[in-house]
Order: C-alpha cells, then structure tokens, then sequence
C-alpha cells in the first residue's frame, strides 16, 4: 500500500538548515542541573562505577578501562563548569560520558551539508515557499500530542541521523494524511540510497527524499529493520507495506519565520550543526550555545 492515495502535493515532505546556532532548541528535562565536586578523585571513581553500571560498559582489557575514566573525568569537569555558569541550559552524564569530543563526531555526526554543491542539491518543482503567506500562527504546536511523532529512536554508532530526520518527517505527514503513525525505515535508505547519501558516512535529507520519491516509497521499519551498519539494499517485497510522499521542499534557510510557518502546519526535519562539546552532553534548558560546524 502507499500512503499517497489522495494525488500529488496532498504529502510534501519539508526541510530546514541553518547556517547559524539556532536559540530555541527546548528543554528535553526539568531535573535540575547535574553538579558535584569534581576536586574529589573518590568521588569521580564512585560516579564512574555507578555510571558503567547504568549504561552496561564492559572494557575489554584494564588499560581500555583506565582510558575510558580518564576521558570520563575531563567530560565530568567540563559538564559541572559549564552548569556552574548557570547558563540558560544544563548538560548532564549520559552514553556518551567516556567518549572523547573528537571521537563522538566523528562516530555520531552525519549531517553532510557539503554534499548539498554534489552533483546538483534536487529540489521541489515549486519554486516558492507554500507556506509563505501564513498567518495567524499558533502560540505552540506540539506534533507529539497530535500522535504525529513516533518513540525517540536510537542511531548507535552510525552517522545515520539523516536518514532518521528524513523518515521522521514522512512519518508525520503521513499520519497526517492517512491517519495511520507508521515507524518507516531507516536501514533503507541506509543500505539503498548510496549515490550521493552515504550510509554511517553521512547524508543530506534532500536526497533521501528524492530517493522516496523517485523509489516511490520506503518500507516499514518492521519489514526492513535498522541494523545500526550498512548492508545490501533489499529488493521491494510485493505485500509489503510501503509509505511514500508526493515530493518535498526545502524551507527559506536561515529563516526563523519560514520555519515557523511550516512547522505549524506539519513535522519538519531539521539539520542542526551539533558539533560542539556541549551538544555531546546537553540535558536540558534552552540551548544557546555554540553549535560548531559539523
């Protein structure tokens, strides 16, 4: 089945980049900030004991263990001064508490808004923003709450985020239009949208929607799972069941409003240059930040 019975342009797909910090990235948590006297070496060992447990971290050799407590003890520091600033956000411990910045971005990044000049960025046939003359918009639109927005998903080690921001996006216009919240795949355009996208390497949302279009659909996460790897691009299953959109559109970059306009009317998926440390760690408030350039 597809999703888009209705005709075309009743499922456009929408994407937004900017160039600059974005100043509004919202609280996830209200648990206050994390502190603690890092001046106490008992006291870091004690959380880096407790933190392994949690997140069931298991090194293979003792010289790997003292590695990951040492990158573990310059994350904890940098999280408490940072807290202690008393920013408009906090950062806390999380997964990636024993990785080293520059190994987090390059295990976990994947936005490659390089590729954009690659073999010409596709673009919607329109050649304006449909958008553009909305008025009267909402105080808040939370698409959660419209039953718009499936459970958060998990990338693993992969550069993959591309691909969910894109199958994000479809899957909220397609409840939209069908009524129906289908969890889509990401492994699909991992494994089969390889000409400019490249998997765990890094992509760009514009061309795995065209990849959705020209394929004329992307298949169920339940019938083609996430692997957190690439794999071999799996022939289309005749009964299986496929989502796809009319085409897409890229929102205004680097304008606030635009992206106002689209938002109010349905999911969008974003790019966000999340390449400082303080995104690595980030818990909670209104970020406003330095994003980096990755």
């Amino acid at each position: 089945m597809t999703a888009n019975s209705a005709g075309p342009g009743d499922q456009f797909a929408y994407f937004w980049i900017t160039d600059s910090c974005p100043q509004t990235v919202k609280a996830i948590s209200q648990q206050p900030p994390f502190e603690e006297d890092v001046a106490l070496p008992s006291r870091i060992l004690e959380l880096f004991s407790s933190w392994s447990v949690k997140h069931s971290k298991v090194y293979v050799t003792p010289k790997e263990k003292v590695r990951r407590y040492e990158v573990f003890r310059q994350n904890l520091k940098h999280i408490v001064e940072t807290n202690r600033r008393n920013g408009s956000y906090w950062l806390g411990l999380n997964q990636f508490a024993d990785v080293a910045h520059e190994e987090f971005k390059a295990g976990y990044l994947g936005l490659s808004t390089g590729l954009a000049g690659a073999g010409g960025r596709p673009r919607a046939p329109t050649t304006a923003f449909r958008y553009e003359a909305a008025v009267d918009l909402p105080w808040e639109v939370d698409w959660r709450k419209k039953g718009a927005v499936t459970p958060v998903k998990n990338q693993g080690r992969c550069g993959s985020c591309w691909a969910f921001s894109t199958v994000a996006a479809v899957e909220g216009i397609n409840q939209m239009v069908t009524g129906r919240l289908e969890s889509l795949s990401e492994q699909e355009l991992m494994d089969c949208d390889g000409t400019l996208d490249h998997g765990c390497g890094g992509g760009l949302m514009d061309f795995a929607y065209a990849y959705i279009v020209g394929n004329q659909g992307i298949h169920t996460d339940a019938d083609y799972p996430y692997l957190m790897e690439e794999g071999d691009c799996k022939e289309k299953q005749p009964h299986s069941k496929v989502v796809t959109i009319s085409g897409y559109e890229d929102v205004p970059e680097n304008s606030e409003v635009s992206l106002l306009k689209a938002l109010a009317h349905q999911p969008v998926s974003v790019g966000i240059a999340a390449g400082s440390r303080d995104f690595q760690f980030y818990k909670g408030g209104v970020f406003e930040g330095t994003c980096g350039t990755q």
